[in-house]
């Protein structure tokens, strides 16, 4: 894996940290996985080719890469609001208020290194530099209100197909 200009990667042990101009990710790797840092590029070794090294290379290699990516473009997901009445309203960049339906608003707060915007009331876009964590904070989001069958309101990924259903019409 080629290692982009101004970014620097440090291992140590198990550990690898990755530094870029948006930020700073580190994590633990697996044992059985060796990461040696050459001339720009990252290699990854496995002991032998039982099934669970063989996997656990894969993922190593790209954990990692999603580290590399993050620092120096970041990740966003971007969520879609569907329904009368429903809307996203922003509090600043590291919480939104919800409107969906419920008797009540609902306050999400970002975790640390998440930040939101809401370009439009029914658009509500999730950055940070940790895939994982930008990936969890949006299904956080839309679990408070999944998508329904029926009218498909709710909250949904940007381009997400929500399969409908007939309903009562449907049954003759």
């Amino acid at each position: 894996m080629t290692i982009p200009s101004g970014v620097e990667v440090q291992i140590g042990g198990n550990d690898v940290t990755v530094k870029g101009p948006k930020g700073t990710l580190s994590r633990t790797l697996p044992a059985a996985i060796s990461v040696a840092h050459a001339d720009g590029q990252l290699t990854f070794t496995r002991p032998d080719d039982e099934r669970e090294n063989r996997a656990l290379h894969g993922l190593v290699r790209s954990l990692v890469n999603n580290m590399v990516i993050g620092v120096t473009d970041g990740f966003r997901k971007e969520l879609e609001i569907v329904g009368v009445g429903y809307r996203a309203q922003a509090q600043g960049s590291n919480a939104i208020r919800l409107a969906l339906g419920f008797s009540h608003p609902v306050d999400v707060k970002a975790p640390d290194g998440i930040t939101f915007e809401v370009p439009q009331p029914t658009q509500v876009i999730v950055t940070g530099i940790d895939k994982e964590v930008v990936g969890q904070v949006a299904a956080d989001i839309r679990s408070i209100r999944k998508p329904e069958p029926y009218k498909g309101k709710g909250v949904r990924y940007a381009g997400e197909r929500v399969l409908r259903k007939a309903g009562k019409a449907g049954k003759k």
